[in-house]
């Protein structure tokens, strides 16, 4: 049972402090990360660095799961950690720089490409046609943004039982992007039955190496990973920065 307790945490614990790593850690920092090792041997312990709170030590499991322990490994923590005279989450600044990745390494030839304007700008989005959340973003979020150029990862869920087969009807649509806008946009399905050759599980396998397990995903040139349909003011930042 306590395992089981131990391994419900690691699951949910998806934010971490931002650490603040010495030399003189090291050791004690080596003896920990082999401790727990034994404790929890069906866990990959990636790497344990100090944080700003005192005897509080992260824990990287795998590549970007996080836990808090104390220097003896006899407990495990997850939340948020706040700087209250800053008034931010440090969490939320770890957790972005832990989730970026080389958006240069992105197979943009699975992707349904939808240029606008000039196209200067990049974004790439995952997304399930039978995402409501999706549909918000099409509609609402990416509505008038111009100048860019937006790759769409099809990535059907298991919880929408005829997203797949509707991803499959999309790609193979003479023009995917029409395909995806009028269906996403108008609720109007592409003719066809979806048989010729898609990139829907390599989309799956690459949304899970980039820890990527829910829609809509964006990521943006800097790397930054952003989940949900956020605000259009705030795309428009994250495609503004460096």
């Amino acid at each position: 049972m306590i395992m089981k307790s131990i391994s419900r945490v690691l699951i949910a614990a998806g934010f971490i402090a931002l650490t603040a790593c010495s030399a003189s850690a090291d050791n004690s920092t080596n003896q920990l990360k082999q401790k727990l090792a034994k404790q929890l041997p069906d866990r990959e312990i990636t790497s344990i660095s100090t944080t700003p709170m005192k005897g509080i030590y992260e824990v990287v499991i795998g590549k970007r799961q996080i836990v808090y322990t104390d220097i003896k490994g006899e407990y495990i923590l997850a939340g948020d950690m706040i700087d209250l005279a800053k008034k931010s989450s440090l969490t939320e600044q770890r957790t972005a720089e832990l989730q970026k990745t080389d958006f240069s390494k992105l197979p943009l030839d699975q992707a349904i490409k939808d240029v606008r304007g000039d196209g200067s700008r990049v974004l790439v989005v995952f997304s399930d046609p039978d995402c409501p959340y999706c549909k918000r973003l099409e509609r609402e979020s990416l509505n008038g943004i111009n100048n860019v150029t937006i790759y769409t990862f099809l990535m059907p869920l298991s919880i929408h039982p005829d997203a797949e087969r509707k991803s499959k009807v999309i790609w193979c649509a003479a023009d995917k992007h029409a395909a995806w806008s009028n269906f996403m946009l108008k609720d109007q399905m592409a003719e066809g039955a979806g048989t010729c050759e898609n990139p829907i599980e390599k989309n799956m396998k690459l949304a899970e190496s980039l820890g990527i397990s829910g829609t809509p995903a964006l990521i943006f040139k800097s790397g930054q990973i952003v989940s949900g349909a956020i605000p259009k003011e705030q795309i428009e930042q994250l495609l503004a920065a460096k």
